[in-house]
Formats: structure tokens, sequence, C-alpha cells
């Protein structure tokens, strides 16, 4: 239970302190209007994910009796946490685009995060497979998981809502590309875990 805790923490600080799209679009929210509204839109994937997830569950469960298609995913999910790794290793700040993306509402911030490719691909590769096996050990294992990952996701979003409104420094100061850097080496673990469990469902170890 702990590992998946462990894990969904991981991913969702991760998820949430990155720059993208949708940490854009908290940003410009709260520079142009308040942090009210950049915790509008930091909140946002609560409301869009579950459609994702549904999806994704239903796929997945297709195939649940088809192990090198777990292999399969679980070898796709590496790559994809390897490269969220490296991009943040290599990370030097934040840069805002202010042409990027207009700030708008909570409604923007939904439209933004359905339209991100990046939603579909966790939970397609990582999320869904981790509940899925989470389960195996029980609910509560997978809830764990969810909790851990959703309450750092937002959580972080809504942390930088604030600090952004009050200085527009931190996200060129040193902790903050720290903590990004060392959420990447982070990462990079859970990848290497991540190939193990796909040769595992290969039969090669």
């Amino acid at each position: 239970m702990t590992t998946y805790l462990v894990l969904g923490i991981t991913l969702g600080l991760a998820a949430g302190i990155s720059p993208g799209p949708l940490l854009t679009l908290v940003i410009l929210e709260t520079i142009k209007h308040d942090r009210k509204e950049g915790i509008l839109v930091a909140c946002s994937p609560l409301l869009t994910d579950l459609p994702i997830v549904l999806i994704s569950l239903f796929i997945l469960l297709k195939f649940s009796d088809y192990s090198y298609i777990f292999g399969i995913l679980s070898f796709l999910g590496a790559i994809y946490i390897g490269y969220l790794a490296f991009e943040n290793i290599k990370q030097k700040g934040f840069k805002l685009d202010t042409q990027v993306l207009k700030a708008q509402s909570l409604k923007k911030g939904i439209i933004t995060n359905f339209l991100n490719p990046q939603p579909y691909l966790f939970w397609i590769t990582i999320g869904v497979p981790t509940i899925l096996k989470g389960y195996q050990s029980g609910l509560n294992v997978s809830l764990c998981f969810v909790l851990g990952f959703y309450i750092c996701l937002v959580g972080s979003k809504i942390i930088i809502a604030v600090i952004v409104e009050k200085t527009k420094t931190f996200l060129q100061s040193k902790f903050y590309i720290l903590i990004i850097r060392l959420l990447g080496f982070i990462l990079l673990i859970f990848s290497a875990f991540l190939i193990k469990e796909s040769l595992v469902h290969f039969n090669l170890l």
C-alpha cells in the first residue's frame, strides 16, 4: 500500500509542478485575475479525468487476460515516465508565454485539459494499469494511489497559484528548479521498475 501511495504522490507532484499547458493557464489566470481563478483552473482535472479514466479502464479490462498487453503498456509507461524524468532533469525554469494561452476561466481549464494528450497517455499507460494491479491486493491499495496522485496534482498547482500571486520570481528560483530535477531522478527509478514489470509480463524475468 505504501508503495502505491508514494508512487501516486510522486507522479502527482511531477505532473503538478512541471511546465505544461494547464500550469501555464493556472499562472496566467492568477496573474491576470487572482489566485481564486488560478485555483479553479488547478481543480479542472477533477472534472475532466473521470471520462478518460473510465475509457482507459474499459479498454484495458477487455485485455485483462492477455499478459503481453500489460507488458507492452508497462514498457510504454516506462518510456513515458523516462521522458518526463529527462524533461524535469534538464529544466532550467518556467517560461511563461502569454501568446500560447489566453487567460480565461474554469471552462478554459477544462477544455485545455481535454485537449492535452498527457492525461490520455498517463492513464492508458500508467494510471489505469497501476489501479488494476493494486486492486489485486485490495480496493484500498488502488485508492491510495489515486488519492495520492490527485491530492498532489491539484494541491501543488494550488500552492503555485498562491505563491505566484505573492511573487512572480518563484518559477525562476533555484528552489523550484531543484524540486523539479529531484522529481526527475525519482521518476527515473519508477521508470526502471516499470521496465522490470514489463519483462515479468513477457516471462523474461
